[in-house]
């Protein structure tokens, strides 16, 4: 059996018509604390995966720092991440939290199964990082 495929994406370019995923692709949410209406827009989500809070608290404080030293938001953003060596620390906690190794196991099992999976968060990467590649990256080395 041939493996699904993984892609990601963000929430305003679904909701804007922005990406086209194949029909049969399942939007997985992987934000730890989503918005009421983001449901409206995944199809399931899984808060195991989305960064932890202290890290994101961490990236935050960071960022807002950066832009009291005047960069733009997405500078601020990205600089941000290498601040607090965030790619580093999710990677960690994926690693550490039992949550998420099962959902990450799950997730891989439905990917060799043939499902298409589209992992879906805020941020747009074309303009700032986002966990959501460093996620595609350990779920792609766990199908291959």
């Amino acid at each position: 059996m041939e493996s699904g495929t993984l892609s990601e994406t963000y929430l305003a370019a679904l909701q804007h018509g922005l990406v086209e995923l194949p029909a049969a692709t399942t939007r997985v949410g992987v934000v730890r604390k989503p918005a009421p209406w983001f449901h409206a827009t995944v199809d399931e989500n899984v808060p195991e995966l989305g960064p932890p809070a202290p890290l994101l608290e961490s990236v935050q404080a960071a960022e807002t720092d950066l832009k009291m030293q005047g960069l733009c938001a997405e500078r601020a953003h990205n600089a941000a991440w290498d601040r607090v060596d965030f790619g580093e620390r999710y990677r960690s906690s994926l690693e550490e939290s039992p949550a998420a190794e099962s959902a990450l196991e799950e997730l891989a099992d439905r990917l060799e199964s043939g499902e298409s999976l589209a992992l879906v968060c805020y941020e747009n990467t074309e303009k700032k990082r986002c966990h959501r590649t460093i996620l595609r990256e350990v779920l792609t080395q766990r199908v291959d």
